[in-house]
Parts: C-alpha cells; structure tokens; sequence
C-alpha cells in the first residue's frame, strides 16, 4: 500500500484511535487520527484514502460527519464502528453511503479486510475521476465544428448525415473526425463513445 494512502482514524476515545492506529501501522497502512470530526473536516478536503469513524460522538456525530462530507463533495469511503446497540443507525448509515458498519467489539482481521475493500474502491475512484479529469480536457482541445463533430459521432449518426446537419462535404467531416480520433486519443468509434460515457456527454 503506498505511504501517501490515508487511514483516517476518528474517535473521541483515546485508547481506541491508539489501539487502531497501532493495529493499522502493524498492517503496513498509514494512520492519521483525529480526537472528533470537527478536526477532521478542516482538513478533509486534502484527505485521500479512508475513514474510520466512530458512530457516537460529541458535537458532530458519525452519521452527520458523512453527510457533511458528501454536501462538500468528497466520496471518501467510510467505515462506520459502532456499539451494539447502535444498529439502526449504522443502517441509516449505509443508506446515506457508509461503505460498512463494524460492531464493537470487533476482530482485527475484520476491521482490516474491510478497510483494504475500502482503500481498494478508493484507489479506482481516484483513477476513474482522473479519466475523467483527462477526457474533459481533451474534449475542451476540440474546436467548435470538432465538438460538433464528436457529439454527432457518439449519437450514432454517419459521415453522410453529418456533413448533411452541418452544412460541409462528407470528405470535411473525414477529416474533422480524424482530428477528433487524434485529439481524444480515440482507437475507435466505441473508444470515444465509451470517453464520452465517462465524461457524462452522453
């Protein structure tokens, strides 16, 4: 797991953010802590990785922690520890988007697998947004007829109906589409419809 991946461990017991953050550095993963999620929301918008948060807190409880995150628009994935009796919040949890809910007192090996599973979605949506990221600049490096052209193709429509629509020769818009293939670094016409589903042009 590489260094720069973040476990962030929230909790406003002492002995159980040590205890986890020794369990976690013994695992290879490394822990920031945090005594409430006040504290980790000042710096949440610079966070990678996961959270581990416990569901019963002063101030700011785990529930509210994970729909402030999501109103800020981070998607880190949560892991929600909770008492017995905790339960049915730890479902209303879930349904508000915590990656899972861990009941103490919990097994290492448990907390462990559940936070890689986390890291691991983690890792992929961190590589789907920088897709994302880079396909939306190469679509704002088309001009405007290449633009044209690229929202015509990745609806279906033919050379023929193309030049039609716009105005232009069949032979014009084989060159525009070649522009735009280069330009998007496009392989192929499913190529591009599928950068264009990942930039939700479509």
């Amino acid at each position: 797991m590489s260094e720069q991946v973040l476990v962030h461990v929230i909790d406003d017991d002492q002995p159980v953010r040590e205890s986890l953050a020794y369990l976690l550095d013994s695992a290879g993963l490394t822990v920031a802590t945090y005594e409430s999620a006040a504290s980790f929301l000042d710096v949440a918008r610079q966070a990678g990785g996961c959270i581990v948060t416990d569901l019963r807190m002063p101030e700011i409880t785990g529930i509210e922690l994970v729909r402030q995150l999501r109103e800020m628009g981070i998607t880190l994935p949560v892991i929600v520890i909770t008492g017995h009796g905790d339960v049915p919040l730890a479902v209303e949890a879930m349904k508000i988007g915590v990656a899972d809910f861990i009941e103490k007192p919990f097994d290492d090996e448990v907390i462990l697998a559940s936070i890689r599973s986390a890291l691991g979605k983690a890792a992929a949506q961190s590589e789907h947004n920088a897709e994302r990221t880079s396909i939306a600049e190469r679509i704002d490096s088309l001009s405007v007829r290449e633009r044209q052209v690229l929202d015509a193709l990745i609806v279906g429509r033919t050379n023929k109906i193309i030049a039609y629509d716009l105005g232009i020769s069949p032979r014009t818009v084989e060159i525009y589409r070649a522009h735009v293939m280069g330009k998007m670094q496009a392989r192929s016409l499913s190529d591009l419809v599928r950068m264009a589903l990942i930039a939700g042009k479509l």
